[in-house]
């Protein structure tokens, strides 16, 4: 039996899927390790913001979208760990992003860099983006001695009023949350803060009105173990008093779908359906490995003032299913998983030490684009692409190092296999597609 034959059998014949590796699944939309997300939209695209994982980075990850199918990452000019400095931010990354559009027409970000919380303002959803203070935080890391100045979230109410939540626990211990006016310029406090904290709050609020009623939602447990799970209380204004439900939470771990600690999540309407956007664990659960990903589920509010519980999935709903795929293809390796590779879902890669990663487009065939997601969409990976007729003679395609997510090889050719190869000593990819 011809090598090339046995590794396409041995991958097609590999251990069956559980639960999260099915192919074409919607969740979760990014190939990439993100979390904390948060989402605008503008001009009918959709603008995704969310924390690099493990812990963050020097910067945010951002990703553009026509259809919230198919996402492409943006780099932002800002926020960075180096243009919000100060003497209390601390040593620790940038991370947890809220962006809002304000009755003035401006975007304003609000984000963690380290202990406190510094705001951005541009005119457009990519930028360029820019201290709205100057050389100064929002809410420096001494503003509530005891507690983490982190997780600012803002809410913009029918009439263009601003208000900002934000507050976490040290040690993993349940937290406050505090709220406070805004004034028209969306970076200056209006009035004193407030107390808000509801019953079983941690971190990551969220202020959602529906019905005349306001929603205070947030994550409690720690993230990296199974208990991270979503709460919500309800108030008749921004400043509550809120009450808690009896049925929250309403996101919580499912082991025997493999959907582990969902949470710090932020809420969109999109023609007229509610979604919930959160963060949970990827697949296989590792709590050693912070490799948190985005997925999104229905959201739906009852006519009696609640929240039902959210049931998370794998497929997603039907606004995340239906990416676009390449050319129909099977996949071979060195080693790994290549199956992973081609089967529509970001749940799963292919990863090696080394070695190689084939496709076979069942007949030599005429394509014009290849779209390669790699494991992570920042990092620059230098990456070889040969092509062959047989699976035996081969000639150099492209020879190139790239960033970003898909990388993109726009070249015409025509072949039966394509062979990726690089000098990586971990690479992984989530998908690999070509196209005529």
């Amino acid at each position: 039996m011809k090598p090339l034959l046995l590794f396409t059998l041995l991958s097609i014949a590999s251990a069956q899927p559980f639960p999260g590796q099915e192919p074409h699944n919607g969740n979760p939309i990014l190939p990439g390790y993100y979390a904390d997300p948060s989402l605008v939209q503008h001009d009918g695209k959709f603008y995704l913001y969310a924390t690099l994982d493990p812990w963050g980075d020097k910067t945010l990850g951002c990703w553009e979208s026509p259809d919230f199918k198919n996402w492409t990452y943006r780099v932002l000019n800002w926020p960075t760990k180096e243009a919000c400095k100060s003497p209390t931010s601390g040593g620790a990354a940038v991370w947890a992003p809220s962006v809002v559009q304000a009755k003035n027409g401006k975007f304003y970000m609000y984000v963690s860099v380290g202990n406190e919380v510094w705001a951005g303002v541009a005119e457009h959803p990519l930028g360029p983006w820019q201290n709205a203070l100057g050389n100064r935080p929002l809410i420096h890391s001494k503003f509530k001695p005891g507690y983490h100045m982190i997780d600012a979230e803002a809410f913009v109410e029918d009439d263009g009023t601003g208000w900002l939540y934000w507050g976490s626990g040290h040690g993993w211990k349940n937290g406050k949350c505090w709220a406070v006016k805004l004034k028209s310029d969306m970076v200056s406090f209006d009035g004193e803060v407030h107390d808000v904290t509801p019953t079983n709050y941690f971190e990551g609020p969220i202020m959602v009105k529906r019905g005349g009623r306001y929603f205070l939602m947030n994550s409690t447990g720690i993230t990296i173990r199974d208990n991270y799970q979503v709460h919500y209380a309800v108030g008749d204004n921004p400043l509550g008093p809120f009450v808690e439900p009896k049925n929250s939470p309403i996101l919580v771990t499912d082991k025997s779908k493999n959907i582990i600690s969902p949470g710090h999540h932020t809420v969109f309407r999109h023609d007229g359906k509610d979604y919930i956007l959160y963060h949970r664990h990827s697949i296989p659960f590792d709590p050693k490995f912070v490799g948190r990903q985005v997925c999104v589920d229905e959201l739906k509010f009852t006519a009696d003032g609640l929240i039902e519980k959210v049931v998370p999935t794998h497929e997603g709903p039907a606004l995340v299913r239906g990416r676009k795929t390449g050319l129909p293809a099977t996949a071979s390796a060195s080693s790994g998983e290549a199956r992973f590779a081609v089967d529509d879902n970001y749940a799963t890669r292919w990863t090696a030490k080394g070695g190689w990663l084939q496709l076979d487009l069942g007949a030599v065939k005429a394509f014009s684009r290849q779209e390669i997601r790699f494991e992570y969409a920042w990092k620059p990976y230098r990456f070889v692409v040969e092509i062959s007729d047989d699976g035996q003679q081969w000639k150099k395609l492209v020879e190139q190092t790239a960033t970003g997510s898909p990388v993109v090889v726009e070249q015409r050719a025509s072949g039966r296999y394509l062979r990726l190869t690089s000098a990586e000593s971990n690479l992984a990819v989530w998908e690999w597609m070509v196209f005529q």
